[in-house]
């Protein structure tokens, strides 16, 4: 195979367009850095982009994107504007038919209805924000076996697992769970893109273009080029062609375990290797997209349900972003999450107990036009570790970072997790970069 090589010598080569990868390239290109990004696919935003399907506008993955924090304050290095309409009241529960909004009222107003546990419920998540938290081994269903026997709780928990983890209540460990709900934070702000999730991505590609970085699709990394304990750089496919990218800091958006195992992969060394096989537990869900022509629940954000088989949320996207759809149309993706999420399942199982859910909670369901069914599972998946099983962000090669959701902060998940991981590596990119202003690449 003839390869070519690029004259220059890039400061950060990142692998991989998603968030994690977008927001590290844009974080270094917002302080002057010479950034490429590498992505495999026609398109940015990974397993949180867009399609288009029969004239709707059809998310693949992610479609909340919270605002306040880390992700909007990357939109602004560059001044690119976060294109996101917050829908009001963000987030409701429906259990036994009957929608209940939180946004008052809190845990003690939900529990508060089914169980005479709740105020010692809510008192446990106050000590977890004092930082009493359980230990790592009890998983959330364990945990709150504790204080309530009541099933639509159980249910209630277990959806809460499912919507933001991808997992079950017997899978996520409660400490990362109360981590999430009672330390970081839950029912933020959040929003959607009126041009499906990839306007955001395609936004803030243009942002770092014009800040000087590039970006190119469809351009494989075939090969991570190492010497001495350090990443030199990548050959990506391009154009049908080999190209040798030089480097003198590599990110990467793909996970662990695809990074290691990329032809030059063994410098990371035969102990690190089974780590990233082995630490991060990919978790799964099955996104249901489905349009309707009579609205079928009057609710702008995301419903959370109680007792169901395997359904855990779902959103009517045209509340807000009507133009997702074409006109007469009320549009909708749902999620739900196989048990076991985390290990083998059977696909035709698991959809069909998620549509009857859909069939169960809204009689109007059996008339639906449907979108698409994706199972977002293996090496595509939901997430590429359930919270609490990442793994670090650094590894063996001094100058190489992962970021996305195998590498969270504890207790994270969502795209604000993912940028807040290439926060850290672009951070950590720049330390090494001054640190090492003369070095020469090989």
């Amino acid at each position: 195979m003839n390869t070519t090589t690029t004259p220059a010598v890039y400061d950060a080569v990142v692998i991989g367009a998603g968030a994690g990868g977008l927001s590290a390239a844009a974080r270094l290109v917002a302080v002057g850095r010479k950034v490429l990004v590498v992505e495999s696919l026609d398109r940015v935003g990974g397993r949180a982009s867009s399609e288009q399907i029969d004239g709707f506008t059809v998310n693949i993955g992610a479609i909340a994107i919270e605002l306040g924090g880390v992700f909007e304050e990357t939109f602004n290095l560059l001044n690119v504007p976060l294109d996101v309409r917050e829908p009001s009241p963000a987030t409701v529960f429906r259990i036994d038919g009957k929608v209940i909004n939180v946004a008052k009222g809190g845990w003690g107003m939900l529990l508060g209805t089914f169980t005479k546990q709740a105020a010692k419920i809510g008192t446990k998540f106050a000590d977890a924000r004092a930082g009493d938290l359980p230990e790592a081994k009890m998983t959330t269903k364990e945990w709150l076996a504790q204080y309530t026997k009541n099933d639509t709780v159980h249910a209630i928990f277990r959806n809460l697992c499912a919507a933001i983890f991808a997992a079950n209540a017997d899978e996520v460990p409660a400490r990362a769970f109360l981590t999430y709900f009672a330390v970081k934070g839950a029912f933020k702000r959040f929003g959607f893109c009126p041009r499906g999730t990839v306007g955001l991505w395609n936004d803030l590609a243009d942002g770092i273009r014009k800040a000087g970085g590039e970006i190119w699709l469809g351009a494989p990394v075939s090969e991570l080029h190492t010497q001495a304990g350090a990443a030199t750089g990548v050959t990506v496919m391009k154009d049908g062609v080999a190209t040798r990218v030089h480097a003198r800091t590599v990110i990467s958006n793909i996970g662990p375990r695809a990074t290691v195992d990329l032809p030059g992969g063994e410098a990371f060394g035969a102990e690190y290797i089974q780590q990233a096989h082995g630490v991060p537990q990919p978790s799964a869900n099955i996104v249901i997209n489905f349009a309707t022509q009579k609205r079928l629940i009057d609710v702008p954000g995301l419903v959370t349900f109680g007792k169901t088989r395997r359904l855990c949320n779902m959103g009517e996207l045209t509340a807000t972003c009507p133009e997702l759809a074409p006109a007469g149309w009320y549009q909708y993706v749902a999620y739900a999450v196989p048990i076991p999420a985390i290990g083998p399942f059977d696909e035709k199982t698991e959809i069909e107990a998620g549509l009857q859910d859909l069939r169960d909670e809204f009689p109007g369901f059996d008339q639906a036009k449907m979108l698409s069914v994706r199972v977002m599972r293996d090496g595509w998946p939901a997430q590429r570790s359930c919270a609490g099983f990442d793994m670090p962000q650094t590894t063996p090669l001094v100058n190489l970072w992962h970021v996305g959701d195998a590498v969270k902060d504890y207790g994270d998940g969502g795209t604000q997790a993912c940028a807040y991981t290439g926060r850290e590596a672009a951070r950590q990119a720049e330390a090494h970069l001054n640190a090492a202003p003369l070095e020469v690449v090989a």
